[in-house]
C-alpha cells in the first residue's frame, strides 16, 4: 500500500480562533468547525487545517479517546503556488493585507519559496511546486 494524499496538517496555537481568523482573512480558508479555547478545523481545497490548543488536546482526560497528542514551539506548513507567477501574486496579497514576508528563498533545486508567520508564531511558506519537482 502507498498513501497518496495528506488529509490534515496540524499547527497548535494559544488561541487556535485568533489564528484561525488570520487563516480565514490571508488565505481564504473556510471554517468548519471550532470550539473556543480548544482548536479550529479550516478546508483548504482538499486538505483540512487544524489548529489545536496545545494545552487542550495533550490532556487525555479532554480527547474523548482519541491519542493525546501536542507539541511545542513554531511548527511550520506550506501552501503550494503552482508557479512563479502566482508567488508573485501571493506576495503582493500579502503586502495588502500588511503581513510581512520573513524570508524569500531561490531553491538549487528550482523554485522559490517565500516564508511569513502566523500569529502564533508558526512558520508559514508559499512555494512553488517545482521546489519538490512537482
Amino acid at each position: 500500500m502507498r498513501a497518496t494524499a495528506i488529509l490534515e496538517t496540524v499547527i497548535y496555537a494559544d488561541d487556535p480562533q485568533g489564528c484561525a481568523a488570520f487563516y480565514r482573512r490571508v488565505f481564504g480558508l473556510e471554517p468548519v468547525r471550532e470550539v473556543p479555547g480548544r482548536f479550529a478545523f479550516l478546508r483548504c481545497g482538499a486538505q483540512m487545517l487544524l489548529i489545536f490548543a496545545p494545552g487542550a488536546s495533550s490532556d487525555p482526560a479532554q480527547q474523548h479517546g482519541i491519542p493525546a497528542h501536542g507539541a511545542t514551539g513554531a511548527g511550520h506548513l506550506c501552501f503550494r503556488a503552482a508557479d512563479l507567477a502566482e508567488l508573485d501574486r501571493w506576495k503582493a496579497h500579502l503586502r495588502g493585507e500588511g503581513v510581512e514576508i520573513e524570508h524569500e528563498h531561490d531553491w538549487p533545486s528550482g523554485g522559490r519559496s517565500i516564508y511569513l508567520r502566523d500569529p502564533a508564531g508558526n512558520s508559514v511558506e508559499i512555494a512553488e511546486a517545482a521546489i519538490w519537482g512537482l
